[in-house]
Parts: structure tokens; C-alpha cells; sequence
């Protein structure tokens, strides 16, 4: 189908950089620098200064950034790790690979893990909580991390929706002992093809996650230190994401631009609720606009015979898939809100046209 509004304009997003990126792509291939080069090690020191972590290490995915980030912080068979069943798979998924039991807790209006319930599930075999940051929006780490204090559990935030979201002035995956990146090409800083990162302040963490992502081998001994994966960041993808990094912030804040446009013109509308929530400190990023709305499915229908592209996340509560074994923990609230959450079109190259025909539809379908 042809979209007048793509929910991700990729195709503009490349022309906008193209002349940049082909100089970038005929140098790198000119020096054959495409594994574990420099490139690689710039993005890295650039992405851990945005951060404001002292290390960071890119990975072939968000995925393994979670995946490792546990292994690497001691999380195994016996283990219980909470996070949230509002997430995609692969937050759960990092936990049952290493071994470990997930306990999953429901999330607030915000989508977020809902503090309250958290202390509730700890036990004697609880070693991590995973704080997922969804769309952009930052998870309550003060209260959070409290929580992980009194009981001392390892905390690994995953991250990979809120690169630049905010509390308090301190950023997203600089609160725990690793935050969790992906850098999938739809993502605010997206690589054209997988990527992940995983920041830092602990060395011994950081020297882990190096290893494990390249066979357990040491490049400068040539010891293999133990048995590790085929995890690296490609050395092309890092130097076309240092580039992309310098937008990063005017991107951020063209997404800011769009929600208050989006904020404006839909908050009269008593069927919609907006993401835009109470709480001091929080810079939120929009990596997703997820607005609930009733009549879910008939507005979505309406609006992709409009030509506009939309997107739920998820129509299935993780717990529902027969699949997993998750289907023993009840959540309310996830369930809930998997019968009314859309995603409007979001991206930095979306016009101020488009989005006002986004909200001109959403108003006619509801005021029918």
C-alpha cells in the first residue's frame, strides 16, 4: 500500500544523509576497516559521552546487549530476574537464556513498571530487576533504585527505546550496572541493518561484554578466555551511527515538536488518552507517540484506509502466547492496555502537514 504518512520514512531519512553516508561508506570499504576497527571504537567513546557512562560497547543487537549484560553481571540457573510483560520478547528472552526465571510485574498509565508492585514479588532468589523504558519515556529509577538497594539486586535497564529520554538530568542506561541499546534501523539512532550498545561505569562489566562478543578471546594475547559468541557491531554500522549521533539531539527534538503538535491538537478528544504524564524531571525522547484509545481497531482500520501507517505493540499480551510459559502471571493493567494502545507515525522527517492530517483523521473518525 502507498502511505501519505509512513509511520517510519526511511526512504527520506537515507536522503537526507545520503551524501555524508556514501562518503562515509567509500572511505571505510576504501581502508577495509570492517571488524573491530576504528570506527567501532570512536562511536563507542562518543556514545558513552552521551550517555555519561565511562564505557560502552557495541553489540549486533539490543538483544545480546540484554543478554549479555546479565551474563556478565552473574545472572544464572536459580536466579529470578523481574521485568515487565509490556516489553518485546526479547527482555524475557535474555533472562530464560541465561538460565534464570523471569517475574514479570503489571505497568503503570505511564507504561512503565509499576513501583508498587515490585517490592512485592522479591524473594530470596531475586538477583536483577529489568526496568524496560518504554517509548522514550524513563521508568521511575529513584524509587526503583531504592528498591534495589535495600534488597541488593543488580539492576540492568533496558534501554533500547529511550536513547537521550531523561531524569532529573541524567540519562537513560546511566542509572544501572549496564543500560541495554538496540540500534535496529527504526529505532531514533538506528544502524541500516541490526546493532545493539551496552553502557557502562564498571570496567570489569565493560571487559566482559568485550570478550563474550568476540568468541572469549583477548585480541591482544590471543588467549581465549572463555567460551564466548559472535556478537560484534559491525565496523561500517558504528561509523555511519557516528554520524547519525551528531543529529541525534535535533532528531529528539523534532519528535518533542511533533508530540506537542500531536498534544494540541487531540487532548479535546475524551476517547483518546495521550502519553503525556505527571512526574518532575522527565525529559521524554518519543521513540513511539502511543496514544489508548477506544474502539482501537475500528479507528486503526479507519486510518490505514486514510493512507496513514500505524502500528500496535503489542495486540498480544506476552503472557498469552501459549508458546513462552508466561501464562501463569495475571496483569491487569498489560492486558488492558493491549486492547487500545496504537502508535501514531513518529519519525523527525514527519511534516507539520502529515501530522496535522494524522490528528484532522482521528478527529473525523470520532466525531462520527
Amino acid at each position: 500500500m502507498s502511505y501519505k504518512v509512513r509511520f517510519v520514512d526511511m526512504p527520506t531519512h537515507y536522503k537526507s544523509l545520503k551524501t555524508e553516508i556514501l562518503e562515509i561508506v567509500d572511505e571505510v570499504l576504501s581502508r577495509g576497516d570492517v571488524v573491530l576497527r576504528e570506527d567501532l571504537r570512536r562511536f563507542e567513546e562518543e556514545s558513552a559521552s552521551f550517555v555519561g557512562t565511562k564505557y560502552a560497547i557495541g553489540l549486533n543487537s539490543g538483544t545480546d546487549a540484554l543478554f549479555l549484560s546479565l551474563r556478565a553481571a552473574g545472572v544464572s540457573t536459580g536466579d529470578e530476574v523481574i521485568t515487565v510483560a509490556h516489553t518485546f520478547v526479547a527482555t524475557v528472552a535474555a533472562i530464560i537464556h541465561n538460565g534464570a526465571t523471569p517475574i514479570l510485574v503489571d505497568v503503570g498509565e505511564d507504561f512503565n513498571m509499576d513501583m508498587d508492585t515490585l517490592e512485592e514479588v522479591i524473594t530470596p532468589n531475586t538477583k536483577a530487576v529489568i526496568p524496560v523504558h518504554l517509548n522514550g519515556r524513563l521508568c521511575d529509577m529513584e524509587r526503583l533504585l531504592a528498591i534495589a538497594k535495600r534488597h541488593n539486586l543488580i539492576v540492568i535497564e533496558d534501554a533500547c527505546q529511550s536513547l537521550g529520554a531523561e531524569l532529573r538530568g541524567k540519562k537513560s542506561g546511566s542509572f544501572g550496572l549496564a543500560g541495554c541499546f538496540s540500534l535496529y534501523p527504526f529505532k531514533m539512532l538506528g544502524a541500516f541493518g541490526d546493532g545493539g550498545l551496552v553502557t557502562t561505569d564498571d570496567q570489569e562489566i565493560s571487559e566482559k561484554i568485550r570478550l563474550f562478543r568476540d568468541h572469549g578471546q583477548n585480541r591482544k594475547t590471543g588467549e581465549v578466555v572463555f567460551y564466548g559468541f559472535n556478537s560484534r557491531l559491525d565496523n561500517l554500522h558504528a561509523a555511519i551511527l557516528r554520524l547519525k549521533l551528531k543529529y541525534l539531539p535535533k532528531w529528539i527534538e523534532r519528535r518533542r515538536e511533533v508530540a506537542g503538535m500531536y498534544k494540541t491538537g487531540l487532548s479535546n478528544i475524551r476517547q483518546l488518552k495521550l502519553p503525556h504524564f505527571h512526574g518532575d524531571g522527565y525529559y521524554d525522547v518519543f521513540q513511539n507517540y502511543v496514544i489508548r484509545a477506544d474502539n482501537r481497531d475500528a479507528l486503526v482500520n479507519f486510518l490505514e484506509e486514510n493512507g496513514i501507517e500505524v502500528l500496535i505493540s503489542w495486540p498480544i499480551p506476552l503472557t498469552h502466547h501459549q508458546g513462552i510459559n508466561l501464562i501463569h502471571f495475571r496483569l491487569p493493567e498489560t492486558e488492558k492496555i493491549s486492547g487500545e494502545v496504537i502508535s501514531l507515525p513518529m519519525n523527525s522527517e514527519i511534516t507539520d502537514e502529515q501530522v496535522n492530517y494524522v490528528i484532522e483523521c482521528i478527529c473525523g473518525f470520532y466525531s462520527e
